[in-house]
């Protein structure tokens, strides 16, 4: 009699042992390496798109219209924006997003992007300028950021 109810504990002991496994691998949430998993999670930012126009950077820029490409990657393969930006006082005074997608899906996401950039970088500081989603789209926005890095580059003091 031994024998079988120590294979039901064994038995009982794995059932639960896979459960707690089970349980932690749906853990919606892991500390990464080196943070304080005592400390709550930063709220989510706004889905918007721009610095508040507060410069923290420590750059100067020279006035003036700048143009540079940036690439992304799309479900569709890599595709590419330009944008022009001109300055003034540091803060963008205009913006103009050209794309060169070919496949559809991008040329429409692009032209959402292209439609709503306008109203979320024009008086804004260059120096933190950085968008996530426009018009919808949010894959753009990494083409357009890496734009805005070389412009910034170009337009240094």
């Amino acid at each position: 009699m031994r024998s079988l109810n120590d294979s039901k504990t064994t038995v009982t002991l794995l059932a639960g042992l896979t459960l707690v496994g089970a349980l932690a691998g749906c853990s919606t949430t892991t500390p990464d390496a080196g943070t304080d998993s005592s400390k709550p999670a930063p709220a989510p930012s706004a889905p918007a798109t721009a610095d508040s126009g507060a410069s923290t950077g420590s750059g100067t820029y020279k006035d003036g219209t700048y143009t540079e490409s940036g690439s992304y990657q799309a479900p569709s393969g890599t595709e590419t924006v330009d944008v022009t930006l001109t300055l003034a006082g540091d803060k963008v005074t205009a913006v103009e997003v050209t794309g060169h997608a070919t496949d559809p899906q991008a040329q429409k996401h692009q032209g959402e992007f292209k439609d709503g950039i306008a109203a979320e970088v024009v008086g804004k500081s260059i120096a933190d300028l950085k968008v996530d989603r426009v018009g919808g789209s949010s894959l753009t926005s990494g083409g357009f950021n890496k734009a805005v890095d070389a412009i910034k580059a170009d337009a240094a003091e």
